[in-house]
């Protein structure tokens, strides 16, 4: 088990920690992490959004560059945008690192706001409505904002302000108003199937994964099924079936997709069960008997 995630639990279970930086210093996570080099543009931010799920990690060296690097070549006045301009900014990305610069204490900054601000003028969250955004940008990326709004987009910007209610402003009325708006969105679709055939909404949804990339996973819907309290809903009774049939002899889970790319680093192989993964279903499933 890695240090790293020995540490999350530490925390986790309130337990006294003399030099958490320690932990970090043994962990083979962080290690492949500072031997990254020659990283595209999306690689960085694979990388910080990897690292932001890592306790205490906002003082590492690497993760220092990273948010500079994000700060001065992707953060825009409209918000982040892997293309470097604000008329290519594409919803999912910018909640990832959004909810990345929440989770490394840097959610009031200016640069998560206008993340945050972009999310509350433009975002969609239900059908046949049409976004003030007048950038075409977006539009070449599947048509993130037209008339059946991309259901990643959504899946990652509630997860981006869960993080921010959660670790940098609970009293904010219109976060929580687009929570509700987003997550019964979501429920409609039993949150994770086509309203056509109940089949899946995209590719990998049904697959376990940790940390995250562009893709919507299994982890992230169960994540937010847990954090809004969705579990005693009927719409959420497939899911629940979903994760169970996963679960192994061990009774954890495992990662079951990685992404493939120079900067996006998966915490466990496809063999053994993910303490990280599992960590995240089990609090999510934590008061699931008594709904």
């Amino acid at each position: 088990m890695d240090t790293a995630f020995k540490l999350k639990k530490k925390i986790e279970d309130k337990e006294d920690i003399d030099n958490p930086i320690v932990y970090l210093e043994k962990s083979e996570i962080v290690q492949k992490y500072s031997e990254l080099e020659n990283l595209t543009d999306l690689g960085k931010i694979f990388a910080l959004i990897g690292l932001s799920e890592i306790p205490y990690s906002h003082e590492l060296a690497i993760t220092k560059e990273l948010v500079a690097f994000i700060n001065s070549h992707i953060a825009t006045n409209e918000g982040f945008s892997y293309t470097r301009k604000a008329e290519g900014l594409v919803p999912c990305y910018n909640a990832m690192l959004l909810e990345a610069y929440c989770k490394l204490g840097l959610g009031k900054t200016d640069e998560t706001q206008k993340a945050l601000n972009w999310i509350k003028q433009y975002q969609l969250f239900e059908r046949n409505k049409t976004t003030t955004w007048r950038e075409n940008g977006i539009c070449k990326h599947g048509g993130c904002l037209k008339k059946t709004p991309c259901y990643i987009g959504i899946g990652k910007t509630i997860r981006a302000l869960i993080a921010y209610q959660e670790l940098v402003d609970n009293k904010d009325e219109k976060v929580e108003y687009l929570l509700e708006k987003g997550t019964n969105y979501m429920l409609n679709q039993k949150m994770y199937k086509r309203l056509s055939n109940g089949e899946a909404i995209s590719a990998h949804i049904t697959d376990n994964m940790f940390p995250q990339s562009y893709a919507l996973s299994l982890t992230d819907i169960v994540y937010i099924t847990g954090k809004r309290a969705l579990w005693g809903l009927k719409a959420t009774k497939d899911l629940r079936t979903l994760i169970e049939s996963k679960r192994t002899k061990k009774e954890g889970w495992k990662n079951e997709y990685i992404y493939k790319y120079k900067g996006y680093i998966a915490f466990d192989n496809r063999r053994q069960e993910s303490p990280w993964i599992t960590d995240i279903i089990e609090n999510s499933l934590k008061d699931c008997s008594n709904n």
